[in-house]
């Protein structure tokens, strides 16, 4: 499970200041869904720019230059490759037709080895199963609804694909993935679920939404640089782990409507002085038990993410 976040700015409307804030706050509301990696892209100066680094959004500070109106961003869980590499974290790069643009992935692809020996793909470095979607991409040798309808329809599994494109638009390629995108006057924010916008836009103190989209399984949707949408669609394969992960009752009860239990954290955390109200304050903000339990171990860590900037974000919840 990953995150996908990111925003579109249709009238340069928000500050520079305001959308790097924005951007903070969505990648470690995303934390959530993944702490392995980091990760931007966003076009500057002609030239497509991708920062990402092997850390959880709450280490890294992400801060865009003037003039940059559209970002598309990513937080981590490995399920293939070391994200340690760098290569193996998202956005990735890509080219066709002689122009660059960033691919990111929420999701896990079953068939990319499969893939790349069946259409000749040329080997690479990167090792995640993302990464195949980009080859497919410049196999074709153009970013459109076609060569995207292509792409969708060869993998398999559970997928939605951002594309940032050289002319600042996001292109959305929904597959059984969660994607949320919210209307404000002028600008968009997305992520991957609503619950992580609702959290992201009561910490920046946003207004209500004008709109709230979320697309369809097999709907692919392109927003340009002015806000104007255009869709197409594809028809996604099924497999019977595709049908049981979206259809069953069972996978959801057990999957999904299982709250996680940190009675044993608590307990490890009131040994060493600290509060549950401390140790709910950090699970809310991204972190998981695990981080957790090494900042026990860490007084400085602690101390920092306890400290009086994290004290006035708990305050506002």
């Amino acid at each position: 499970m990953c995150s996908l976040f990111g925003l579109i700015d249709f009238k340069e409307c928000p500050s520079t200041h305001t959308k790097n804030k924005i951007l903070n706050t969505l990648a470690r509301e995303c934390q959530v869904r993944g702490t392995d990696a980091t990760g931007i892209a966003y076009n500057f100066k002609d030239r497509l720019r991708i920062y990402k680094r092997p850390i959880p959004a709450r280490k890294m500070k992400i801060h865009i230059p003037n003039g940059v109106n559209a970002v598309m961003g990513h937080t981590h869980m490995t399920t293939q490759g070391n994200a340690q590499f760098n290569q193996n974290n998202h956005p990735f790069l890509g080219h066709v037709d002689g122009n660059s643009f960033a691919l990111a992935h929420n999701g896990v692809l079953w068939n990319d080895k499969e893939l790349r020996a069946e259409e000749n793909l040329p080997l690479t470095s990167v090792e995640t199963d993302s990464y195949v979607a980009v080859q497919l991409l410049e196999q074709q040798k153009t970013l459109d609804f076609d060569s995207l309808q292509s792409m969708a329809e060869a993998v398999e599994d559970s997928f939605v694909f951002t594309v940032l494109d050289k002319d600042n638009s996001i292109w959305f390629v929904v597959g059984d993935n969660p994607l949320c995108v919210m209307f404000y006057d002028g600008y968009l924010i997305y992520a991957s679920t609503q619950q992580i916008l609702c959290k992201a836009i009561k910490k920046l103190r946003l207004k209500a939404p004008t709109d709230i989209l979320e697309p369809k399984e097999g709907e692919i949707l392109k927003i340009d640089r002015t806000g104007r949408m255009t869709t197409s669609a594809f028809t996604p394969k099924t497999s019977y782990e595709h049908w049981w992960r979206r259809y069953s009752p069972y996978y959801r009860d057990y999957y999904e409507d299982t709250p996680e239990n940190y009675d044993d954290l608590f307990s490890v955390a009131k040994a060493f002085g600290v509060s549950a109200d401390e140790v709910q304050a950090l699970l809310d903000y991204g972190c998981s038990a695990d981080e957790i339990e090494e900042m026990l171990y860490d007084p400085a860590l602690l101390n920092e993410m306890t400290g009086e900037n994290f004290i006035c974000v708990l305050i506002r919840r």
